[in-house]
């Protein structure tokens, strides 16, 4: 008889009501604190609350990612990812609508 090894994989569901540090998202988005401060005076994340440390929904993390690949693929700088996230944000929100 051959021998099975059976393996259990757990996870978290993550939504976007999770809410994550600013470390995590730094951790989770390979990006320093001081590009989260930047994104938050440019209006791009918004953070839910925290005295000592900031946190953020779970969306901010495809928000920062975004912005990353932005830059790095077409040199767009923080106020024109902002303005490519608001559109990116009112067609979905219009797909949404028309229930697409």
């Amino acid at each position: 008889m051959s021998e099975r090894n059976e393996t259990t994989l757990t996870g978290v569901v993550l939504d976007e009501t999770t809410e994550i540090t600013v470390t995590e998202l730094c951790e989770v988005c390979a990006v320093e604190r001081t590009l989260i401060t930047e994104l938050i005076e440019e209006g791009i994340l918004d953070p839910v609350g925290g005295d000592d440390e900031p946190r953020f929904h779970f969306t901010s993390v495809r928000r920062t990612r975004t912005v990353m690949r932005l830059r790095r693929d077409l040199g767009v700088n923080l106020a024109g990812a902002a303005l490519a996230l608001d559109l990116l944000d009112r067609i979905e929100a219009l797909r949404r609508q028309s229930g697409d």
